[in-house]
């Protein structure tokens, strides 16, 4: 039996009202690969306008990198829907002219240039505070504006090897590993939408606009902190901490008869169900595993254990007997498969719908759900140069004026 996947309207309208808690605010956004821009997605999501500001050469760069159609790749689809999109350049006084006109009108303006960079092209905060005193200026950097690092390059496999990520995945005899995710790109996104709207908080409140300064590395440092680093945050040398397991090192991925599982089940009120559920009812006894103390060490042990047992079960049939005892656990959906799960497709948390230039797009909804201001996928990943001279217009440039400009190049996109 088809298992039913949303359906939406063209072009991201599923039912939600346009108009998000973000309405009526407008951001510009001069980035590239995927932090600043996806924290201005995250943005577009809520309900803000956002223009993005790309180079005429060939635009942001990251939208030729992998899967693509029409020469737009589906990552960069993915952290650039929601905008409209124009070229300038920059360096052409012109080209200059239009992005402060720009900025003039907006709340919000994200860059993520290498330090110095904006300053040579004459839209560093000073420059654009000039025009909107009011203006919230986002930095994104990979590790900050100055420091030893400040001038390399960085990506989000340099900012996970440098923070500690890739150690902490490191398998029980094995090598650091990366996550297979731009995790810190997408969670210093995150981190930047928030403070965005932490900062229009404090200006509606009168507090007047400012800079938001936030690297990578900082950003990684303290989304691992809490749980990464939980064996080197309690520093007291007199006795008083009491070493535990890092809880890391239950985090793994166990084979079954015709897959995988993933579950953690060894505390006192887990680990009898996880017995009952194995028919192994005599580690409730073994000396080895009476008591939480014992399991912790014994860990490695246990651990063997439960993978011999979990490898003679079908995945599908273990994880209903343990949640039949409340044992928290699930199977390990394929990549192909994660959007026919029950709860995702009745969570509706996938839409399928028609995208201009791209076809037929599965995307996921912005994931909160607001109960008067609904949010929107909003409209699709713009083609280089789109919106160029629609937003021009808006500005107050007449066609004779827009053609001026694109004859010399200060607008526009170039081969």
């Amino acid at each position: 039996m088809r298992t039913h996947v949303p359906r939406v309207k063209p072009d991201g309208d599923y039912g939600a009202a346009m108009t998000g808690p973000l309405h009526g605010f407008k951001v510009v956004e001069a980035c590239q690969m995927v932090a600043g821009p996806l924290a201005a997605t995250i943005c577009a999501d809520l309900g803000a306008e956002v223009v993005k500001v790309e180079v005429p050469t060939g635009g942001d760069r990251f939208r030729y990198l992998g899967h693509r159609v029409n020469d737009i790749a589906s990552m960069w689809a993915g952290v650039n829907r929601g905008k409209r999109a124009v070229c300038l350049d920059l360096q052409h006084p012109d080209g200059l002219a239009v992005m402060k006109q720009l900025v003039a009108g907006a709340d919000v303006f994200i860059q993520n240039f290498r330090p110095g960079v904006v300053g040579r092209l004459g839209i560093d905060e000073a420059a654009l505070r000039a025009v909107n005193p009011g203006l919230i200026y986002v930095s994104v950097s990979g590790f900050g504006d100055t420091g030893p690092y400040a001038d390399q390059k960085s990506y989000d496999y340099v900012v996970q090897a440098l923070s500690g990520l890739a150690a902490l995945q490191t398998p029980p005899g094995g090598d650091p590993t990366l996550v297979r995710s731009i995790v810190i790109d997408k969670v210093t996104a995150m981190t930047a939408a928030q403070s965005i709207l932490a900062a229009l908080l404090v200006r509606e409140r009168g507090g007047g606009g400012q800079h938001i300064r936030l690297s990578m590395l900082d950003t990684a440092l303290s989304f691992l902190w809490p749980d990464g680093f939980m064996q080197h945050s309690l520093l007291a040398d007199d006795g008083r901490v009491t070493p535990a397991p890092h809880m890391a090192d239950g985090y793994m991925v166990r084979r079954t008869s015709d897959g995988h599982l993933a579950l953690m089940a060894t505390s006192e009120r887990q680990f009898p169900g996880l017995c009952a559920a194995l028919g192994r009812n005599d580690w409730l006894t073994d000396p080895r595993f009476a008591t939480l103390a014992d399991r912790e060490t014994n860990a490695e042990l246990l651990s063997d254990l439960m993978s011999q047992e979990i490898e003679k079960h079908r995945a599908a049939d273990l994880v209903d007997r343990l949640h039949q005892h409340d044992v928290p656990c699930a199977a390990v959906n394929p990549l192909d498969r994660v959007h026919l799960d029950p709860q995702v497709v009745h969570n509706q948390t996938l839409v399928t719908h028609e995208r201009p230039w791209l076809g037929l797009v599965r995307e996921a909804r912005p994931p909160a759900r607001y109960s008067n201001t609904p949010t929107s996928l909003g409209r699709h990943a713009p083609a280089l140069d789109e919106h160029t001279d629609e937003v021009l217009r808006e500005l107050g440039h007449d066609d004779e004026a827009i053609a001026r400009l694109r004859s010399t190049g200060a607008v526009g996109a170039r081969t």
